[in-house]
């Protein structure tokens, strides 16, 4: 569906104009979204991940972990698939953040994937520029990720930041030289403005939107408490997926709003293919540090 197709039907959560900056941005940021008691409901389950992450020596499943980790000093980088963890993570993707996905899919939405990240003030948080369509190619490109800062989250923690408009621009290349690096190299790095990059704080219970083709990146936390992002991903359901899916839960693929579709929708603009995946993946972490190399 177009943009405009899209804004044709009544928003669920987010107003017009939101949904419009999105459109013409290639992300939105709304303030103070998540209910308080679903806030208290996810940290609780949050610090059960925690936890559980101490007894584990290694990466692998279900958690990514950092250099250093130790049951005494946990560094927890990602929980992979938190969707199929708890039911609580997977009742807030399939209930109100997939209402607000419809508000930017259009009414067919389906589910592709969540992840629970944690930023640490130890040097190797940084995420760096990239784009998520080269990680998962679809037919088209409404494709997009929803973040909720589960915690205040200001400059001193490393927030999301976006090139604004950046999702109409070109795609690049994620490899360097035969090895997937899944960022920009240094020259394409260093050829964007960073005065133009917008930086999203926001209060707990915020949250971002941004498509699939919107260059953004992560700066380290100078914080020392951990920072988590929960991250879920959508489709709209005319988007069919190129090659496998990376890292597919048990609710991949599911169509969490609408109808199914009989008709794939496509966008002429070409899409780099990133490496067969479907042996496994590990992490974006991971892969931008090269232990994947």
């Amino acid at each position: 569906m177009s943009p405009e197709q899209i804004l044709s039907h009544p928003p669920k959560v987010l107003s017009q104009e939101q949904r419009q900056n999105y459109f013409d941005l290639g992300y939105v940021k709304v303030e103070g979204l998540i209910p308080k008691n679903t806030l208290v409901e996810l940290r609780r389950v949050i610090d059960k991940v925690w936890d559980a992450s101490r007894e584990e020596t290694q990466s692998g499943t279900v958690f990514d972990l950092g250099p250093g980790h130790s049951p005494q000093k946990p560094v927890l980088r990602r929980l992979k698939k938190p969707d199929e963890y708890d039911q609580v993570f997977w009742d807030f993707a399939s209930g109100l953040i997939a209402d607000v996905a419809s508000d930017i899919a259009g009414p067919d939405v389906v589910f592709h994937h969540s992840k629970l990240n944690f930023k640490w003030n130890d040097g190797n948080d940084e995420v760096k520029w990239h784009q998520d369509a080269q990680f998962f190619p679809h037919t088209n490109y409404n494709v997009f990720t929803i973040g909720c800062y589960l915690n205040d989250t200001g400059l001193e923690d490393g927030p999301l930041a976006v090139m604004p408009g950046s999702h109409q621009g070109e795609l690049y290349n994620l490899y360097h030289g035969e090895t997937w690096a899944g960022c920009l190299t240094d020259e394409d790095a260093g050829s964007l403005s960073m005065e133009d990059a917008e930086y999203l704080t926001g209060g707990e219970g915020s949250i971002t939107i941004h498509n699939c083709r919107t260059l953004h990146f992560s700066p380290p936390s100078k914080s020392t408490d951990p920072r988590p992002l929960l991250l879920n991903c959508y489709t709209s359901a005319d988007a069919k997926p190129y090659t496998p899916h990376p890292d597919p839960s048990s609710h991949a693929f599911e169509l969490v709003r609408g109808n199914p579709v009989r008709w794939a929708e496509h966008d002429p603009r070409p899409c780099l293919i990133p490496p067969d995946w479907s042996g496994g993946y590990s992490s974006i972490f991971a892969a931008q540090v090269g232990e994947d190399s």
